[in-house]
Order: structure tokens, then C-alpha cells, then sequence
């Protein structure tokens, strides 16, 4: 790193420098990602495609994406966290770029696998980088602001959607995938191997599956993952699918539809900043996962069968987005805190974006036979509200435990089963 001042005054700085620097790589990963949910209409028009035939492509990338990230996840933990955030980074800008020119179906479903894996490792990445730089006192309004990244990215890529889809096609819309070209070399430039992580590696056995699975971790590790999966269920069918029903059932077009989700996500963001402080400084950050959780399944109800002008979808869709997205902002900090430096990148790789992948693979595809069957209100407020409650509920049988811990002593306490219910 350079710079000008003593080196405690650079030591200081450092772990504001990472958190901007995560941030925006973060932003612009979940932007080139995000871009396929606005081509999602205009995909299908050009293969000819029905609802669930195109969700049948997002569940199998999503399916592919996974396995592969489990993988990325592990070797994160064994070769160290930078080499690996600069493959994602460059990786997922090449893919992204390359779905422009894929000739079928089958092609895009690859390209899309592929990059979901390589982009979607920046999600583990940046969690363990930041959980292990930051200072307790502040990791998780740090972890919690890291999560507007999402928002951020899709709204960033509506902006995209908004020229592109309309004057070009969907596939000019890729070439977006390009732009994060130059954060590989911000990041390598100016991140370092967390000290935590380097001393780990030095120190310990290299980690195994095995160990995510142990007398003591199985537990915690399985109820986040199920706990997640049943939120992303929820969330990749709403994002998903949302374009869709905004054209088919409240007639917008992909100008409107491209500026309202792109406006909620924006305003959205004041959700995921309300929570990281709550979860930080006036409740346990499991409590808050519980209530935000909950007031998204219901504000998702409401915008399924209530607003019909573009005004309304829009407050309701803005509403929702604060409460039913904002509560990734504690859940991304809960799920970094509770496993050893050791494995931390492979948990959060398996709890977090295996269960991502997973959830994106079967609810797009699930809600979409279902509104098939059922329409699309009562498939969609269905086979969406419901489970995103059962994933808010889970979180009350995990361990309420207190902010501003160090790491070790969370995982400690969490190990011994000594973390008092701070309810």
C-alpha cells in the first residue's frame, strides 16, 4: 500500500480502505450479476421460451454456480483470500461479457453457471476479509454496510438495463460486464492477505469439509443453511420473476419495470443501513434478522395483491425492499462471526452462497410452475411469503449473542455453548 503518514496512522486507515474497497467490488460483482434478471423478459422472447423454461435455465446455472463455488470457497481458505478475490473479479467480467454472444440455450446456461460461481465468490470473500481487518467494536455496522453492495449493484444496473434494453437488445447488455475490469487491480494494489487469515494458514492444519460438520459446528452450520436457503428461495423468485409479473400483470414496460426496481433497491438501501445499526448498537443482530425478516414476508403480500398504479408499486416495492432484502445486511455478519478464521471462507461459502445457489436454483423455477398452475398472485404470495417466514423463524433457535466481540471469543462461546440468550 502507499501513502503518505507514519505507519500506525496508515494501520489505523486500513480498515476503512478495505471496507470502501470491498464495498465496491462487491457493488460492481452484484451488478454484472444482476444484469441477467432485466434480460430475463427479453431472453425469453428471443428463444421462444415459457416462464418456467427460463427459470429451468436459471435453476440450473444456479445448480452449477454452486457446486463450483463450495470449491472456490475452500481453496479461498487454503491459498488465501486475495488471489482468489482477484480470479473473481476478472473471471466474472469475462463471463458476464461473454453470455452477449451465446448462440443457444445451452451455452447461456454455462456462461451463467460460470460466472454465478466466480462472481458469487466475492460474496465469502469480502465477508471474511472485512470480519477479519475490522475492529469489533464496529464489525457489524462494517459487515451490514457491506450488503448495500446488492442493492447498490442491481440498481446500478438498471440504469444499464434502462438505455441498453431499450435502444440495443439484451445482449449489448452484457458488454456492461466490462466495466469491473479495473477493480482486479485496485485490488491488488491496495488490499493485503488478512493477518488472521496468513496466521491461520501458518499456524493450523489445512481445512477440510469435515470440520464445517464436526460435534459442536454441525448444528449452527446446518440451521444457517437452511435458514438462508428458505430466504433466498424467497428472494431469487421475487427479483426473479418481479419484471415479469410487473409486464404480464401490471402492465408496465421495460423502461418502467427496469426505473421502479432500480428506484426501490435504491431507496431500499436505508433498510440494510437501519439494520446493520440496530443489529449493532440497540439489538442482537439474530433478533433483528427475526423482525425484519418477518415484516418482508408481510410488505411482500401487500405488493402482491394490493398496489396496481406505478406510484404505489413503487412505495410498497421500496418498503418491502428495506425490510425483506435489508436483513442481509445482520445475517452477512451473523453467519462470519460464528465459525474459526480457519474455515470461515468455506462456511460462509457453504452456509451462505451454496444455500444462495441452491435457493436460487429451486424457487425461481418452483414459483414459476406454481403461477402457472395457480396464477400469478396466488402462486407468487404462496410459495414466496411463506417460506421467507419459516427463514425468519429459524433464526430464533440460534444463539442471540452480543456486538462487539472479537471473533475468537464468538467462536469460543458459541463452541462451549456458554453465549447467554441476549433475547
Amino acid at each position: 500500500m502507499c501513502g503518505c503518514g507514519s505507519v500506525s496512522d496508515r494501520s489505523r486507515r486500513y480498515p476503512l480502505q478495505a471496507f470502501f474497497i470491498c464495498l465496491i467490488a462487491y457493488t460492481t460483482a452484484q451488478m454484472d450479476l444482476a444484469l441477467f434478471g432485466y434480460a430475463v423478459p427479453a431472453i425469453r422472447a428471443e428463444f421462444a421460451l415459457s416462464l418456467s423454461e427460463v427459470m429451468a435455465i436459471v435453476s440450473v446455472a444456479f445448480l452449477l454456480g454452486g457446486t463450483l463455488l463450495v470449491l472456490l470457497g475452500w481453496l479461498a481458505d487454503r491459498i488465501g483470500r486475495l488471489p482468489l478475490f482477484q480470479f473473481s473479479l476478472l473471471g466474472s467480467s469475462v463471463l458476464v461479457a461473454l453470455i452477449s454472444v451465446a448462440p443457444g440455450v445451452l451455452t447461456l446456461t454455462v456462461l451463467r453457471g460460470a460466472s454465478i460461481a466466480v462472481g458469487g465468490l466475492s460474496y465469502p470473500i469480502t465477508g471474511a476479509i472485512l470480519t477479519e481487518e475490522t475492529p469489533a467494536r464496529m464489525r457489524g455496522l462494517a459487515m451490514g454496510l457491506l450488503q448495500i453492495g446488492y442493492p447498490l449493484g442491481w440498481a446500478l444496473a438498471s440504469l444499464w438495463s434502462m438505455w441498453l434494453l431499450t435502444e440495443y437488445g439484451w445482449r449489448q447488455l452484457f458488454w456492461v460486464g466490462l466495466v469491473s475490469l479495473p477493480m482486479v487491480w485496485v485490488v491488488r494494489r491496495y488490499l493485503r492477505e488478512p493477518p488472521r487469515s496468513v496466521a491461520a494458514r501458518a499456524q493450523e492444519a489445512p481445512p477440510t469439509f469435515a470440520e464445517l460438520f464436526a460435534k459442536g459446528t454441525r448444528e449452527r452450520a446446518l440451521t444457517l443453511f437452511l435458514a438462508q436457503f428458505l430466504f433466498v428461495w424467497a428472494y431469487a423468485a421475487s427479483i426473479f420473476l418481479f419484471p415479469s409479473f410487473l409486464r404480464e400483470v401490471r402492465a408496465l414496460d421495460a423502461f418502467n419495470f427496469s426505473l421502479l426496481i432500480g428506484a426501490g433497491n435504491a431507496v431500499g438501501i436505508l433498510g440494510y443501513v437501519l439494520a446493520a445499526w440496530i443489529g449493532e448498537r440497540v439489538w442482537t443482530r439474530r433478533n433483528t434478522v427475526v423482525l425484519w425478516t418477518l415484516l418482508g414476508s408481510l410488505l411482500f403480500q401487500v405488493l402482491v395483491w394490493v398496489p396496481e398504479t406505478f406510484s404505489h408499486i413503487l412505495l410498497t416495492y421500496a418498503l418491502m425492499s428495506m425490510f425483506f432484502y435489508g436483513s442481509a445486511a445482520v445475517k452477512f455478519a451473523y453467519l462470519a462471526e460464528v465459525f474459526p478464521t480457519r474455515i470461515r471462507t468455506l462456511a460462509m461459502a457453504c452456509c451462505g452462497s451454496l444455500a444462495v445457489t441452491l435457493g436460487s436454483a429451486a424457487g425461481p423455477y418452483s414459483v414459476s410452475r406454481a403461477i402457472e398452475i395457480w396464477g400469478w398472485q396466488v402462486g407468487y404470495a404462496l410459495l414466496v411469503g411463506v417460506p421467507l417466514g419459516l427463514a425468519g423463524l429459524l433464526y430464533l433457535t440460534l444463539d442471540a449473542l452480543p456486538s462487539g466481540l472479537e471473533v475468537e471469543e464468538i467462536v469460543d462461546r458459541v463452541n462451549k455453548g456458554v453465549a447467554p440468550n441476549y433475547g
